[in-house]
């Protein structure tokens, strides 16, 4: 089966590039938002959010009459789920966002149809989509009844990209593809090569979701092994660019570079559902999500004596000081403030600071509300 129609549900930071992608190479494309705003912005062929390269792609693909936005899910040949994954206040994954995702798509959802999950997510998800799809719709077949001969394919295949370069590496980067059947797998496969000029490479749902937290895990634990070398450094009076350049001088030593913690909805989220999910065995990955989960606190800890020190030094009172934060969101050159290190310092400084607290971010218009 062709794949003439294609729906993405979820026009977020992956959804709107995934589904412009698509459309770049003229096919049908239904993006679902829940967003009125969202789905009206993209309708005039405008974007909400900042991402380089995108609104061009947009702009073209609304006008040439390849893609649509809607609040309300249609009948697709394929349906790609891109919704948030968050964890909940235990580090618990929270799934409400990809079963609500599910279960809007299955009352349209017709015999040869593929859905694939994008969101990440804890080993065991697309089984357990296809579970609630399964429960919706008792006259269709699933992979999980009738593998091969499934009436529905589906299949998990995560995203590796670069916010910034989104719509380069969403083309050039390879792409893992799991399949609960290699039908899942070769179906899935066969609509990413529609755009993808990187390798589709095949495994298993389950080993895919684990290699998308695997990925960002070890970028975590190398994050915190920096922000660790920091904070000692600081303690021993030691200036830590200039040891890591060093010690980086090692033909087989590559430190990062430490930062005022991680943020984003990737490496600040995905080691915690290793965790959730293998409490005992995953303890260097816990250890390295609360290195860098405290590293926000430390910095606004030199932020307080960088202020008692010009107290002292100066006539000044307190509320005569201004302190000005530069960059709100995860990284530089983007809107996303998800998990951002620099918002959480930003708050505690201005609920701590008694005068003024000036906040610089040129790619958001308003403050969050928060």
């Amino acid at each position: 089966m062709s794949f003439t129609t294609i729906s993405v549900i979820g026009l977020g930071y992956i959804g709107l590039p995934t589904a412009a992608a698509f459309a770049s190479r003229q096919k049908q494309v239904i993006g679902v938002d829940i967003n009125q705003h969202a789905v009206d912005t993209i309708n005039r062929g405008e974007i909400h959010i900042v991402e380089p390269a995108l609104g061009n792609v947009v702009k073209m693909a609304v006008e040439g009459g390849f893609l649509r936005a809607t609040t309300t899910p249609v009948e697709a040949d394929a349906y790609l789920i891109a919704v948030p994954t968050p964890f909940k206040g235990d580090h618990d994954p929270d799934m409400a966002y990809v079963e609500a995702a599910a279960k809007s798509i299955a009352p349209v959802l017709k015999k040869g149809a593929l859905v694939i999950l994008e969101s990440t997510s804890p080993v065991g998800a697309t089984e357990q989509m296809a579970g609630w799809l399964a429960g919706m719709r008792p006259d269709l077949t699933f992979p999980q009844q009738a593998g091969e001969q499934a009436d529905v394919n589906i299949a998990y295949c995560p995203e590796r990209v670069l916010p910034g370069q989104v719509m380069v590496e969403l083309i050039k980067n390879d792409r893992v593809i799991g399949g609960m059947t290699p039908v899942c797998s070769a179906r899935a496969s066969a609509l990413y090569k529609i755009f993808l000029e990187g390798e589709c490479v095949v495994t298993n749902s389950r080993t895919a979701e684990m290699c998308k937290l695997t990925e960002n895990s070890f970028r975590d634990v190398n994050i915190a092994f920096a922000n660790e070398l920091s904070l000692i450094c600081a303690e021993q009076g030691i200036n830590v660019w200039e040891l890591i350049r060093l010690a980086n001088r090692h033909p087989r030593v590559n430190i990062l570079q430490p930062g005022p913690g991680v943020g984003g909805h990737c490496i600040a989220v995905d080691p915690w559902f290793i965790v959730a999910q293998n409490p005992q065995q995953a303890r260097l990955i816990r250890t390295a999500r609360e290195v860098n989960d405290g590293k926000p606190h430390w910095v606004v800890d030199q932020v307080k004596a960088a202020v008692a020190d010009c107290l002292a030094a100066t006539d000044k009172r307190a509320s005569e000081v201004k302190i000005a934060c530069f960059g709100l969101a995860f990284k530089p050159n983007i809107d996303d403030l998800r998990e951002s290190p620099a918002m959480g310092i930003a708050q505690s400084i201005a609920r701590w600071h008694s005068g003024e607290t000036l906040v610089v971010e040129p790619n958001i218009r308003q403050l969050p509300k928060k």
